[in-house]
């Protein structure tokens, strides 16, 4: 029986995180945005709190426990949480250390000892450390097919070429998860996945970008030139690339990402309509039968209403993923959904809130800021409305 209610944990989860979101991090949102970054005590002082971007194993976390029928709910606790801390400042999901994007793949592809190897750095407590994940290309970022690094063997090394972009945490990243092509004339067949760790000869940063939103996010670009990897970082392993796992190794880890990236707009669009749900409450009559309240009520009532069937989506995908059952289309949905309603959210905010509202130090502004990427990164809105037709027309009786 499909049911989202959330455990009890899980509602404790959601507490702290409110808490945390309002008391701990807002107050120093906008001098992260301003700097570029959070502050590495504070970032330590949130994962000693068991606040982290990772992908650890689930008996190390709330979300490894089951729910009344036995299954995991890493996923659904994961998107309750992400929700709250954007709430405050999605940038510090983030930034938060840990494997972050880099976790599903090394996961979802690695063999034990590789799981056991990378992920294990994570362990340990002595500093902040990250993870990364690089896919996009200045050429292919939605087009994943199109990825133009490339591998070759070379005895028992791997050779790589190319570069990545929009890389989070990427200049600081203990190791990235690297997509390369062996020959691009073999298509999706030809991708290989690489755990590429810090320090690796031909491994270098480039330029750190500035950004219109999400400031207090490292994004990086890297190069590879004539990078040479050992064999034993080729994730899963030669015999894992029987057919299209590298990139089917890519499309597993958007099924279990693209939810939470959607339940990251969902917080940003929700503290949005709190906000201008405050202001109207403190600056208008609203009980006064005046065609101008009667129109601003019903626009905060329309997005309430899509707010919450967003963050339905999102926990149905979750529920999915927890099941393990496939979730490409609802991913899509919840990821495609959510960035459009968050946005029209901060826009009708700012209609509420008028001038007042884009003025720096009033977070309504920087919450304009940071949600337009949500319909561009873990795949544009234009790619998920393909993946999600391409599921339907599949199999017409699935929609």
């Amino acid at each position: 029986m499909l049911d989202f209610s959330p455990s009890e944990s899980q509602q404790n989860v959601r507490s702290m995180l409110n808490w945390l979101a309002k008391e701990k991090i807002r107050p120093q949102s906008e001098a992260a945005d301003r700097n570029h970054d959070w502050p590495n005590e504070f970032l330590r002082e949130l994962t000693d709190m068991g606040v982290s971007a990772g992908s650890l194993p689930e008996n190390e976390t709330v979300g490894g426990q089951k729910d009344p029928n036995g299954v995991k709910q890493t996923n659904r606790t994961s998107v309750m949480a992400i929700e709250e801390l954007a709430f405050g400042d999605a940038s510090v999901i983030l930034s938060l250390p840990g494997p972050g994007l880099g976790g599903p793949p090394v996961k979802i592809m690695g063999t034990p000892e590789q799981q056991q190897r990378f992920l294990g750095v994570f362990r340990q407590k002595d500093k902040n450390r990250w993870g990364a994940y690089g896919l996009t290309e200045p050429g292919a970022g939605s087009d994943v097919s199109a990825i133009a690094a490339t591998c070759r063997k070379d005895g028992n090394h791997w050779v790589l070429n190319g570069r990545k972009c929009y890389i989070t945490n990427g200049a600081r990243a203990e190791w990235t998860v690297i997509f390369a092509t062996m020959d691009k004339t073999q298509g999706r067949a030809g991708h290989r996945a690489f755990v590429v760790e810090k320090g690796t000869p031909g491994f270098s940063v480039g330029k750190v970008e500035q950004k219109m939103g999400l400031r207090a996010s490292e994004t990086a670009e890297l190069v590879l030139e004539d990078c040479r990897v050992h064999q034993d970082n080729l994730l899963g392993g030669d015999a894992h690339y029987a057919g299209k796992e590298g990139f089917m190794g890519a499309m597993k880890t958007f099924d279990n990402t693209r939810p939470m990236v959607a339940s990251m707009a969902v917080g940003i669009g929700r503290a949005a309509l709190e906000t201008a749900a405050a202001f109207a409450n403190a600056h208008y009559m609203l009980d006064r039968p005046i065609p101008r309240y009667t129109q601003l009520k019903d626009l905060l009532a329309r997005t309430a209403r899509k707010l919450d069937a967003a963050r339905l989506l999102v926990w149905r995908a979750a529920w999915m993923a927890d099941l393990g059952m496939p979730n490409a289309k609802e991913a899509s949905m919840s990821k495609v959904y959510a960035a459009q309603v968050a946005q029209q959210a901060t826009i009708d905010a700012l209609t509420v809130v008028g001038a007042t509202g884009m003025e720096r130090g009033y977070l309504l502004e920087k919450w304009f800021r940071d949600i337009k990427v949500y319909d561009i990164f873990e795949g544009t809105g234009q790619v998920q409305r393909i993946v999600i037709a391409k599921r339907i027309l599949e199999n017409l009786k699935s929609f």
